[in-house]
């Protein structure tokens, strides 16, 4: 009977921390202090000359970009026609294009095939 209970146990122990390593917190970029800070040229720069490196580099990290607005949608922003930031919220407010903006948010990639930079869970920050 001991063997049982002590199996057991283990086992919801086992459950538990699968559990928890499966639905772990999501981060609040919004609130983490950017690893990275540069102008959406440099960036830009970084992936044409070593894409994978820069990948490596800024992959899942929390970066600031400055940039002019190239293109303005209800959830996204472009940057330099290089930097696709998607929003976490709806914009309330009227963006200028070709006006500098800095946004704060995830790197998730870069796209090859459009050389673009894309940006997540991004936030105006001026």
């Amino acid at each position: 009977m001991k063997k049982w209970i002590s199996i057991l146990i283990v086992l919801i122990f086992g459950i538990y921390l699968t559990y928890n390593y499966i639905y772990q917190d999501h981060r609040d970029i919004k609130t983490e202090r950017a690893e990275f800070s540069l102008s959406s040229i440099a960036l830009f720069e970084e992936f044409t000359k070593n894409a994978v490196n820069a990948e490596k580099k800024y992959l899942n990290k929390t970066i600031k970009i400055t940039g002019p607005i190239t293109e303005v949608n209800a959830n996204s922003i472009t940057l330099n026609n290089t930097v696709f930031c998607v929003l976490n919220s709806l914009l309330q407010s009227k963006l200028t294009i070709g006006k500098p903006i800095t946004i704060k948010g995830r790197f998730i990639g870069y796209d090859d095939l459009l050389e673009q930079i894309k940006i997540d869970q991004s936030t105006i920050l001026n």
